[in-house]
């Protein structure tokens, strides 16, 4: 079991928030908070034993709104010691040259700034040109979703996800 996470998201149809809090109400913790990221403070992103980051990627390859007016804050936070871990919403095929590239955007500053990323996912399974969000050739740094094409496909990536966060986490502990 975890200690503390946390959940910070962003949402602008709504589809983050409710994976988010399916997300939240799947993992074993010893307490869990959510919070949106308009409503975050810079303290909010370090006083988690995780962190777990939400967002998804608008039009070409655009951080989701609250993230954008947040991102500024962001690439000031200190995130030395803290392990994070993020997940991601977009559209393989209408977008497919930006596909959850907001994944890339906010890890390039969590370890830029000193972080600890787990929880990379395969991209193997997925159809798209281009993504910020891929950590190499193989791999995103985080968990790619696809509400809009494949939305079936999102039980069993988080489920698999919760898992290889939970094992990753202890191994480092």
């Amino acid at each position: 079991m975890l200690g503390t996470v946390g959940f910070i998201y962003g949402s602008d149809t709504g589809v983050t928030e409710e994976i988010t809090n399916d997300l939240a109400a799947r993992i074993e913790a010893q307490n869990i908070e959510v919070i949106e990221v308009c409503n975050a403070n810079v303290e909010d992103f370090t006083r988690f034993d995780l962190l777990i980051i939400g967002l998804s990627t608008w039009y070409d390859g655009d951080l989701q709104s609250d993230w954008e007016d947040y991102f500024d804050t962001f690439k000031t936070i200190d995130f030395t010691e803290q392990i994070v871990a993020i997940f991601g919403l977009g559209d393989q095929l209408g977008y497919d040259d930006y596909f959850v590239d907001g994944i890339g955007m906010l890890s390039e500053v969590i370890l830029e700034n000193g972080g600890t990323i787990i929880g990379n996912w395969p991209s193997e399974d997925y159809d798209f040109s281009a993504s910020k969000g891929l950590k190499d050739d193989s791999t995103f740094y985080g968990l790619a979703l696809d509400e809009d094409n494949e939305p079936q496909k999102t039980p069993e990536k988080i489920e698999k996800w919760l898992v290889q966060l939970q094992e990753e986490y202890k191994a480092m502990a």
